[in-house]
């Protein structure tokens, strides 16, 4: 832990963060004295914004444009050179970490410990006559809570990327801090249980009234999110990177925790009314915050302020300061089946390679901007030009290498150039409906053994989750009686294209341990044009594309920053680092 991420509670703060409204839009507060804090509302509030303001979300902040998804095979980054190329080129390592995380996680953390040692049981006496004095004090009891789901969260985040981590849970000094040895992965997961076990009953479950006007806003936690972050946590904790060595009893038994948590999670969402957005697409938008199709099914998110990066970053190169950005791989987009429910590569599926895009799951219109498609709105030719020698392809600078560009998250409405440039607001999901049934899908049919059970306790089988979720998009039920083996690829096929550019990808490859199966050969859509016709032709690893290698096991769990290695007496750095 670095050093100015532990804080102490004795010390002075001076703290210019968002207040937690209920929009939570931006306010900038000063904060002088610690006894003044204490009889303030709305300052101790903003210390809770404060965590909330380090929630993980990935819009090219971290790495100069590039997201994660372009370490991955979603994704390749049109500017080569970038650093996102560490994960792959072989020059990622223990003093080359990208340890954004890290860093994000631990300053969070502190904070959490900060508040909960000394900013609880307040009584805020000069309010007390004050006629919503007893909403406040609903509001600030629930706090806690709030932040021990935040200080869980950032222990899943350290803990999917590193492992075992030092389990801090006082305020303690930095010297004590940064010697404080790391505890299991196994024990930090059993933290991350017992802490969603003891917040679900006690959170608040609608923000609503004085409070936060709409029932379903992401903005804050409530006890789904707590119930969303068990599913999850438990779903990796089962999963191979993290299950390693244990007996096929102990499996076993994870898997049903998971799917469990999965099911517990499901079943207060349907009482409370959730389902899945009619509109896929509508819960990637800049108004999916307050949209109330998205909020059937958006549980909880992290808000971003207004910008217009991301699109800048992304949109197609031949428009004036747009970046060309995260395309998609080809690896992707085939991964999309056509609307009969089979894959492009069976014979009877119907797929034309004349017309590529024809017929396909609706989710890649949501999600890809291919060839010919006027995306965005200003682009100031009739269609993308993702042949080569087109206006939007790989014969220009930073053009597409991959023949695509990136539309989820990506406003379309952004204006970045000429006239009328504007700004959007971003919400990154960090927890959905349709996600939680994949989770549960996965822990289910590894508790079971196939796709189609469903076990005392349990009314859905794995196929059931997937099937309602592939309703939404329009694509028929999962074929029955599929091997186990066979079940495994759709549903992994299955989570790629539903939760393509959600973050997931890095995490899920890694726990699966499949990242040579997936990671390395990436494919792109070269794309001609001869006349009026156009021919589509896939490649394999192209040569005007990065190579992609693998660094072997070692490379499922993240290096820790050296620099924290040496400073410590008690950290140890993961094996092969």
């Amino acid at each position: 832990m670095k050093l100015k991420y532990i804080i102490s509670g004795a010390a002075l703060l001076s703290l210019c963060f968002s207040s937690c409204s209920d929009q939570m839009d931006k306010k900038e507060i000063k904060i002088n004295d610690d006894a003044l804090v204490k009889r303030d509302f709305e300052s101790v509030g903003n210390i809770t914004s404060k965590i909330y303001q380090n929630l993980d979300y990935d819009f090219g902040q971290m790495y100069g444009g590039a997201s994660l998804c372009s370490a991955t095979d979603e994704a390749v980054y049109s500017h080569e050179g970038n650093a996102i190329e560490r994960y792959y080129n072989g020059s990622w390592s223990a003093t080359s970490t990208n340890s954004y995380t890290w860093s994000k996680a631990w300053e969070a953390i502190g904070y959490c410990n900060l508040f909960l040692a000394d900013y609880t049981g307040l009584t805020f006496p000069d309010y007390k006559l004050e006629k919503d004095y007893p909403d406040n004090m609903i509001k600030y009891e629930n706090y806690q809570w709030e932040v021990r789901f935040l200080r869980a969260y950032n222990y899943f985040l350290l803990v999917r990327q590193y492992g075992g981590v030092p389990l801090i849970t006082e305020n303690l000094n930095a010297e004590d801090a940064n010697n404080q040895p790391r505890v299991s992965a196994d024990e930090i997961f059993d933290f991350i249980d017992s802490e969603c076990e003891a917040i679900k009953d006690e959170i608040i479950q609608n923000y609503s009234g004085a409070y936060i006007s709409l029932e379903n806003e992401p903005g804050r936690v409530n006890n789904l999110g707590v119930l969303a972050l068990s599913a999850r946590a438990a779903l990796y904790h089962a999963s191979p990177l993290f299950s390693e060595g244990k007996t096929e009893v102990e499996k076993k038994a994870l898997w049903k925790h998971a799917a469990e948590c999965g099911k517990a999670c499901i079943d207060e969402c349907k009482k409370r009314g959730m389902t899945l957005a009619k509109d896929y697409a509508s819960m990637f938008t800049e108004n999916n915050w307050n949209s109330e199709d998205a909020l059937k099914e958006i549980i909880f998110a992290a808000r971003i302020g207004e910008s217009s990066s991301f699109e800048r970053y992304n949109y197609p190169k031949s428009m004036l300061n747009a970046g060309g950005g995260n395309c998609p791989t080809e690896n992707l987009v085939s991964a999309y089946e056509m609307k009969n429910g089979l894959a492009i590569t069976d014979p009877a599926s119907g797929y034309d390679v004349k017309d590529p895009y024809k017929d396909r799951d609706s989710r890649l219109a949501a999600t890809v901007a291919v060839c010919g498609e006027k995306w965005p709105t200003q682009l100031d030719h009739p269609g993308l030009e993702t042949w080569l020698g087109g206006s939007d392809s790989r014969s220009v600078q930073y053009g597409t290498p991959t023949g695509y560009y990136l539309k989820k998250y990506v406003n379309n409405q952004t204006v970045i150039s000429g006239n009328g440039q504007n700004t959007t607001k971003h919400t990154w999901v960090l927890f959905r409906l349709g996600q939680v049934y994949l989770d549960y899908a996965e822990a289910i049919f590894n508790y079971c053994g196939n796709g189609y059970e469903a076990p005392d306790g349990f009314s859905l089988s794995a196929a059931d989750a997937i099937n309602v979720v592939r309703k939404r998009a329009g694509q028929p039920d999962l074929p029955t009686g599929l091997s186990a083996a066979d079940f495994e690829k759709r549903y992994e096929n299955e989570r790629f294209v539903e939760l393509a550019f959600e973050g997931h990808r890095m995490y899920d490859v890694r726990r699966w341990k499949k990242a040579p199966q997936y990671f390395v050969d990436i494919k792109v859509m070269e794309i001609t044009k001869n006349g009026d016709e156009l021919t589509y032709n896939t490649v394999t690893n192209p040569a005007y594309i990065t190579k992609r290698t693998w660094p072997g096991d070692k490379g499922y769990l993240w290096p820790i920053p050296q620099s924290e290695v040496l400073k410590s007496g008690a950290l140890e750095q993961n094996p092969g680092w």
